[in-house]
């Protein structure tokens, strides 16, 4: 049946062919996807944006919510979801304004009701996005004006009212791989993109030898995943980093461990270790994106009590 010329879209097909049409875009940019890229998006010769300004989308043609999204949030600021996560690590997603019978709150609630898979779009900078799919929503909390997001099958499958039922090992489980999930990507995303792509120490650009290390570990109850927290480094200077065999002054000069100096090895710890102390690091321009001082001070005292 026709609407006008266009073909009415089928629900199913429309999530299926959105899940292989994101999944080829994550593949492709994994530090994150431009939103005029996540809305070149065509099913039955329909073009069909997932990305709109409401954080709850639902096209016209469908019951339930497609899409939802969380905005982007600068460097030095926590992301939004961060004090959202509840028992068990289900995401608490705000209404949408205050009335629960808003269209796209019943939007929501109808994909709760009708058990439908979602993509949800978390912001790395402005209109480049992190995908993560399919979720679901698996409660609602009027109460709160809010819904339950299921970022992981495991906790699907758990009916929510029993979460705090939960073994504290079990909660605690889940609560950590939700959060590897949504922080760890976004934190490399941010991380890399602010420090152009490039490690701090010796400017390599190949992306796949690139991580996202963090200052104060993550370990630390201080260690935020927030970009002054990060540092872009390859793999070889995040692993020296991280057993402190190179150190970061808080004047960003790099530093070797005395012993290291000394050693005598093949060409890699000769250039790509021992050659590396006075030099200094590079930093993103954006201010609010740069190393928190404090942060580099209490590192490096670590550093040098391990020297």
């Amino acid at each position: 049946m026709g609407r006008g010329h266009l073909t009415v879209l089928d629900d199913d097909q429309v999530r299926t062919a959105m899940f292989v049409h994101l999944g080829n875009l994550a593949a492709l940019y994994p530090e994150g996807i431009k939103s005029s890229d996540i809305n070149r998006f065509v099913v039955n010769d329909r073009p069909l944006k997932l990305v709109v300004q409401p954080g709850i989308w639902k096209p016209a043609d469908l019951q339930a919510a497609l899409t939802i999204r969380t905005t982007y949030t600068a460097p030095d600021q926590a992301p939004p979801y961060d004090d959202a996560l509840v028992g068990g690590g289900l995401l608490k997603y705000a209404y949408q304004g205050t009335d629960p019978q808003r269209s796209d709150n019943r939007a929501l609630r109808a994909a709760l009701e009708q058990e439908k898979p979602l993509a949800y779009f978390v912001g790395v900078a402005k209109s480049v996005y992190q995908v993560h799919f399919p979720v679901h929503v698996v409660a609602e909390r009027p109460a709160e004006r809010a819904f339950l997001i299921a970022i992981e099958e495991a906790q699907r499958l758990i009916d929510p009212a029993l979460i705090e039922a939960l073994t504290p090992d079990r909660r605690s489980y889940l609560e950590r791989l939700v959060r590897t999930r949504l922080h760890q990507p976004l934190f490399r995303a941010q991380v890399l993109r602010a420090y152009r792509k490039q490690c701090a120490v010796c400017h390599l650009q190949h992306t796949d030898l690139l991580d996202a290390a963090h200052i104060i570990r993550d370990t630390d109850a201080t260690g935020h995943a927030v970009v002054p927290n990060g540092l872009s480094l390859c793999k070889i200077h995040h692993a020296a980093y991280d057993r402190n065999i190179i150190g970061i002054r808080p004047d960003l000069v790099i530093e070797v461990r005395p012993d290291v100096l000394l050693e005598k090895d093949g060409p890699m710890l000769r250039h790509g270790i021992q050659e590396m102390s006075g030099q200094r690091l590079t930093v993103p321009t954006q201010r609010a994106a740069q190393p928190h001082r404090e942060r580099l001070e209490q590192r490096y005292e670590e550093f040098r009590s391990a020297s």
